[in-house]
């Protein structure tokens, strides 16, 4: 068996064998990390098997975009919920009632509610 015909045969054998493990073991390794694609675990919470994110009505709204132009007069949309708005125009009863960059400001009666674009996030 020690023969170097057999050696030649053995050697694409143990080449293919090697490449296989490590390649189990690099799928294996790969299955641990998050998909940066997945919505967060808090948005999958109201939703079924089979069935598209549902976010309960109760959640509070999510500035999504600011679009402010650049030039005086020009255009200005917020999206909140996936609804463009302008100032001035009504959210869910509340009115917006200003904009920033990174920030709205919706009002319904005496009540003020103010949606960041990028809100503070918790630290592990």
């Amino acid at each position: 068996m020690d023969d170097p015909v057999s050696r030649r045969r053995a050697a694409p054998l143990f080449a293919l064998a090697f490449a296989a493990a490590y390649g189990a073991a690099g799928l294996a390794r790969a299955e641990g990390l998050p998909d940066p694609t997945r919505p967060p675990a808090s948005l999958m919470a109201g939703a079924t098997a089979g069935s598209a994110a549902v976010v309960a009505s109760s959640a509070a709204p999510q500035l999504q975009s600011v679009l402010i132009a650049a030039h005086e007069g020009g255009r200005r949309v917020a999206v909140i919920d996936g609804q463009t708005l302008r100032v001035g125009d009504k959210f869910k009863g509340a009115r917006l009632a200003s904009m920033t960059d990174t920030e709205v400001v919706l009002v319904q009666g005496k009540q003020r509610q103010i949606l960041k674009l990028f809100p503070a996030t918790a630290t592990h």
